[in-house]
């Protein structure tokens, strides 16, 4: 906690400390608004475990999730936001101002609230699968994709999102494997005759993967794989892995007040960060499980921190 965190009455409070908030946190402060933004104990959002970022603009080298975010955290810093570290366990959206509460003591309000809590992919629960992580094990292949030009992938999954990405990868990797632990997938029919009738798109039905071999390097090389209807293990070569089995979007700590989709997302207005309460706004992964990308995260980030500005002068701050 830094001193100016102290102050407790805020024009804007920041949930979210990945591209979202923290770009969200650059425009509230440059607008004089002095945001509080409440990082979260592990701050930094799915950048912090991302290793090489080629595609966000600026960085023509390239560079580290963490450093990415710790550049784009400094900036905020730079105008001023104010910065809190603690999970936000309570809201209270029923009046204005806004009621937030930090790590179940330490309460704040705020006349407008900026939710950027984005969102977490569902992971297999494997040991090895945090500690892999950027080292070819993946779970977003837009972003990582590009890093297996002729190696041979495997994707986990068996909807939309896991065929999606079995096929993007087609244009890097000269093989990919598709795991399915069923033996039908439940992707869209059009979806499913597009993976099943691709050249370099193999698919291994009945399976689940109970291991990750890494090299000397430490560097994905091999997966351990299990026939749930055998019992039969199979260990194939592999230079990478892309888990594609979901995302489930931080909204626990809402209770309920904002309005979700049936995948638990915010709902936005259209062309819009607002939501269905005013003076309530929501950027990045926590309303968007279609594009998932740090750089419209941060798009949408200076959009709600231009709408919670707006709001509040038409209000007459």
């Amino acid at each position: 906690m830094n001193e100016a965190s102290n102050k407790t009455e805020r024009e804007v409070i920041i949930i979210g400390s990945g591209p979202a908030g923290l770009t969200a946190a650059i425009y509230a402060a440059r607008a004089n608004l002095s945001p509080l933004l409440i990082e979260g104990a592990s701050a930094g959002g799915q950048l912090m475990i991302t290793t090489d970022v080629d595609n966000f603009p600026g960085f023509s080298a390239g560079v580290q999730g963490p450093d990415l975010i710790l550049q784009m955290r400094q900036q905020a810093e730079r105008f001023e936001t104010a910065f809190l570290t603690g999970d936000v366990t309570e809201v209270d959206l029923s009046k204005r101002p806004f009621r937030i509460v930090v790590d179940d003591e330490t309460i704040y309000h705020s006349k407008t609230l900026i939710v950027c809590s984005g969102a977490r992919a569902r992971l297999l629960g494997l040991p090895a699968e945090s500690r892999l992580m950027g080292n070819g094990v993946s779970a977003c292949a837009t972003c990582d994709g590009f890093f297996f030009r002729e190696k041979e992938v495997f994707v986990v999954g068996g909807g939309d999102t896991a065929v999606e990405e079995a096929i993007f990868l087609t244009r890097f990797a000269s093989k990919v494997t598709l795991i399915h632990r069923r033996d039908t997938l439940r992707a869209s029919k059009i979806m499913q005759d597009k993976v099943k009738a691709h050249p370099k798109i193999d698919l291994l039905w009945d399976t689940v993967v109970k291991d990750i071999t890494a090299d000397d390097s430490g560097r994905v090389c091999a997966l351990v794989l299990e026939n749930v209807k055998t019992g039969a293990t199979s260990k194939p070569k592999a230079d990478g892995l892309f888990i594609a089995i979901g995302h489930s979007p931080n909204t626990a700590f809402l209770n309920g007040q904002l309005a979700l989709d049936d995948a638990g997302y915010i709902v936005t207005q259209a062309d819009s960060t607002k939501t269905d309460i005013p003076g309530v706004f929501a950027a990045g992964d926590v309303q968007d499980a279609y594009y998932r990308q740090a750089i419209t995260a941060a798009g949408t980030g200076c959009m709600a921190a231009i709408d919670a500005e707006r709001f509040l002068e038409e209000e007459g701050r």
